[in-house]
């Protein structure tokens, strides 16, 4: 709703305990600032003079909102603002966080808080990946530290997080004399997967009137990134095997083996080590291809990011709709989507907003978004969800079984001790 909130209006998010200082981050299309806050500290944002922070949003009034952290949880207040403080899709006079974490909208500025996480540095830059995250610095720390070592990096994620945005940042910075060979191994049936990974000699197969290069030649002293993984065919797996073990390879109809220096990226959505216990990956080939592991985080756990990234995203459509912007309405409710699609996801959202926005703003009755609802995957779920099913089925058994996952794949999920139960788990509420 965008009318005036009352302000007896509370909105309470999460209600999971947990100690230490509040860590703020405020971001927008424009900028990202990160503060701490103690027990019994205050802070205004704001525009203006009269703001302790100072938020870069046209939107923002100057002096918008009070955060106050207490013993009992961070409180912010709405200082009467021109366009309010916004809770998921609702406009409220104040709210609360009691728990471990919450997100909320001014103007077009988005604020996470977050308790118990102290100050980190900042990582260096890595213009691929949009936003300035806490969630999303750590992966940039570790792009950096990653990028010119030679070990396989096996980069976990859900679908539209971005893995191979950040195979290519890895390859850019690791400074690789050789190519980037993308490879969708899912898409290879096992008829054609010697031809594509090893390459062929003349006359070897029907129609080879000439030598061609198989992705591992293309990539010698370069980057090969093998995308989707873990849905290779064990004939597959085998013959990956002996080229990451030893480095050498034989195109189909050659009788010489070829070295290969090639450095190994690899990407799935699936969760690698419940496939090897249930045997449908090959437990050697799995540690090869793990030596260093990246897990990209989820657009839900990376909210402040939303603003920077929308607008980058309605600026790469701009020749076809013509330049446009979200209403803080709009961006609040995009905040509070969950976003099982990630920026792919809100790509897609977007374009559609733009296309049948009329003027330059858009506003929420522009926002086609579908229903949250539960989809069962078939795919291992995250941590956050695997904490819902416990939520909703009471027991490690039951939820396990749920989720299609073994039990011990569920409880390293939760990283709980094996003879440990479910214990019931706090959500957010309103009131």
């Amino acid at each position: 709703m965008d009318g005036k909130a009352s302000e007896h209006t509370t909105v309470e998010l999460d209600v999971t305990p947990r100690r230490g200082p509040w860590r703020v981050e405020v971001g927008n299309a424009v900028s990202h600032r990160v503060l701490t806050l103690r027990d019994g500290q205050a802070v205004v944002l704001g525009s203006g003079r009269g703001a302790a922070v100072l938020v870069d949003d046209r939107a923002v009034s100057a002096r918008h909102c009070r955060l106050v952290a207490t013993a009992q949880g961070l409180a912010v207040e709405d200082l009467k603002s021109r366009n309010g403080l916004y809770v998921g899709a609702a406009r409220v006079g104040s709210a609360m966080v009691t728990g471990s974490a919450g997100s909320f909208v001014v103007g077009c500025t988005t604020v996470t808080v977050r308790r118990g996480e102290e100050e980190r540095r900042e990582a260096a830059d890595v213009p691929e990946l949009v936003g300035g995250s806490e969630s999303l610095q750590e992966v940039k720390r570790l792009i950096h530290h990653y990028a010119r070592l030679r070990a396989p990096v096996m980069i976990l994620g859900e679908s539209g997080t971005g893995k191979d945005v950040v195979a290519r940042a890895l390859h850019r910075l690791g400074g690789r004399a050789g190519a980037y060979v993308p490879l969708n191994v899912a898409a290879l049936p096992d008829s054609l997967l010697d031809g594509e990974l090893f390459g062929h000699r003349r006359g070897a197969v029907t129609g080879a009137v000439a030598h061609r290069a198989g992705a591992f030649e293309q990539a010698h002293q370069g980057t090969l990134f093998l995308d989707e993984v873990a849905e290779m065919s064990p004939i597959a797996q085998a013959k990956l095997l002996r080229v990451v073990e030893d480095g050498q390879l034989r195109p189909v109809g050659s009788e010489r083996s070829v070295a290969v220096d090639v450095r190994i990226l690899s990407a799935t959505l699936e969760d690698l080590r419940s496939r090897v216990e249930e045997e449908r990956f090959r437990e050697d080939l799995y540690h090869r291809l793990t030596t260093l592991i990246l897990r990209l985080p989820p657009l839900r756990q990376r909210r402040t990011d939303i603003p920077v990234l929308a607008q980058r995203l309605l600026e790469r459509v701009e020749g076809d709709v013509g330049p446009k912007h979200l209403s803080p309405a709009a961006l609040a409710r995009l905040v509070a989507f969950s976003w099982p699609g990630n920026v792919r996801q809100l790509a897609g959202v977007l374009y559609r907003a733009a296309a049948v926005s009329v003027g330059e703003v858009i506003e929420p009755s522009h926002l086609e978004l579908p229903p949250e609802i539960q989809r069962r995957r078939s795919h291992r779920p995250d941590a956050e969800r695997a904490r819902e099913l416990l939520r909703e089925h009471g027991t490690i058994s039951a939820a396990a079984r749920a989720a299609r996952i073994p039990r011990t794949t569920f409880r390293a999920l939760l990283g709980r001790a094996p003879g440990e139960r479910g214990q019931q788990l706090g959500g957010g509420r309103t009131r």
